[in-house]
């Protein structure tokens, strides 16, 4: 017999990704490096209702540093899939999140700076940017 707290909880889905992997969005076609996740989106209804699109609220969603530019998203796991170009991301606040690329696993090392996506740091706490800083891209 099914007991209704069984019947009626929805299922949690487990996160695919972890913070410091490389992932490309498969609608929107951009990479990025996920900061943090949530077990179920968190975003207010009017930011949610506001998108084109509404995947599930009951899965992951993830904190996103887009390559080669300045935007974080805040993107479902059902729009995400690994990125196969094993290519450094280009971003302005990797360094506030990520020490260092092991480059044998294709992910960024984070530290322990949290994300709050409501009051995101400027810098990072008495530090320059470390040496696995990728270059930019070439001008086209």
């Amino acid at each position: 017999m099914i007991s209704l707290s069984e019947r009626y909880s929805s299922p949690m889905e487990d996160p695919k990704f972890e913070p410091g992997e490389i992932i490309f969005h498969k609608k929107y076609g951009y990479r990025g490096v996920i900061v943090s996740f949530d077990l179920l989106c968190k975003a207010p209804d009017s930011w949610y209702q506001s998108n084109q699109t509404q995947p599930d609220r009951n899965q992951p969603w993830y904190h996103i540093l887009v390559d080669g530019n300045h935007q974080v998203t805040y993107v479902a796991q059902s729009n995400l899939v690994y990125d196969q170009l094993k290519k450094p991301v280009v971003h302005s606040m990797l360094n506030l999140f990520f020490f260092g690329h092991d480059e044998s696993e294709n992910k960024y090392l984070r530290n322990t700076v949290p994300f709050d996506p409501g009051n995101p740091p400027d810098s990072p706490p008495n530090s320059s940017p470390p040496d696995f800083t990728p270059p930019p891209p070439p001008n086209q």
